[in-house]
């Protein structure tokens, strides 16, 4: 929004004043991933800038780091994990997420605060008291240690993101057309698949991304509850901070920057399409 010609001094300090504080706090968050993407770059195996990476000379810069990611078994382990245990707890979380959604949104259900609080709290508990409390139920069942174990841990913690994104582009579904599904004999599932879901769809992609993004992520759930043969990439990464510094983190954590860019960038995509099929947007 542009600065009016009749503000006032005060106004136009604050203008500016706005902006600066908002700069300097993008850069504050920004700066540690500057820094990271041409580290990885590095042919030496440090963590800091090399005379020739500063005089930018060729010969400072390398892809080693990357060819370990994709040659060393370790990494490639951790990756496979990360890759069959993210899309799993995401089609968990979306199934269960859109269903309490759907149900929560419903006026005759009793007690829907208490429920959805309840729901979300993954969200609010600190994660060192969820993942104790989950490695000591899976450990009470048998599946601490196995991969079910992690793929329903992370499942949970992805679970609130569906609700919330679910819920939200359910404020502006027309309950008319499910009404209107049923009175020409659509029953409740064909209702949901044929009329419900393709309007709330955005909302459900939306939560099934953050929801992925969780269980990409997740290191300290994973810890309490999987065992060595379920070790996920951020769980590599950390034994690669505490046992070994090896400069392949920074170009696992580069792949991982872009691959969160990629998602942000489909979720902003979601966002808009949605806001046009609400009518809140003019595009």
């Amino acid at each position: 929004m542009a600065l009016p010609t009749y503000a006032s001094p005060l106004q136009r300090i604050w203008y500016y004043a706005f902006r600066l504080i908002c700069g300097l706090i993008f850069f504050y968050l920004m700066f540690p991933i500057l820094v990271i993407i041409p580290l990885s770059f590095n042919a030496q195996d440090f963590f800091t800038f090399t005379p020739e990476m500063l005089a930018l000379d060729p010969e400072g810069f390398s892809l080693k780091h990357y060819l370990d990611f994709f040659t060393n078994p370790d990494w490639q382990l951790a990756t496979r994990n990360s890759l069959t245990i993210a899309p799993m707890a995401t089609l968990i979380s979306v199934s269960l997420g859109t269903l309490a959604a759907i149900g929560l949104s419903q006026s005759h259900v009793p007690f829907k605060r208490a429920i959805m609080a309840v729901l979300i709290s993954p969200m609010i508990v600190p994660l060192i008291i969820s993942a104790a409390g989950m490695y000591f139920f899976f450990s009470a069942i048998g599946l601490q240690g196995t991969y079910w174990g992690v793929v329903l841990s992370h499942a949970i913690l992805g679970i609130p993101f569906v609700i919330i994104t679910v819920t939200a582009t359910l404020v502006g579904f027309d309950r008319s057309l499910s009404r209107a599904a049923a009175s020409m004999g659509a029953g409740p599932v064909r209702t949901f698949f044929k009329v419900q879901l393709p309007l709330i769809l955005p909302g459900v992609i939306s939560g099934s991304l953050f929801a992925f993004i969780t269980s990409f992520d997740e290191v300290v759930v994973v810890i309490f509850v999987g065992s060595a043969a379920q070790k996920t990439l951020p769980w590599q990464m950390f034994i690669g901070l505490r046992e070994q510094i090896s400069p392949t983190i920074l170009a696992v954590a580069t792949l991982m920057v872009g691959l969160s860019i990629l998602l942000l960038a489909t979720l902003e995509v979601l966002r808009r399409r949605n806001e046009r099929m609400r009518g809140l947007s003019a595009a």
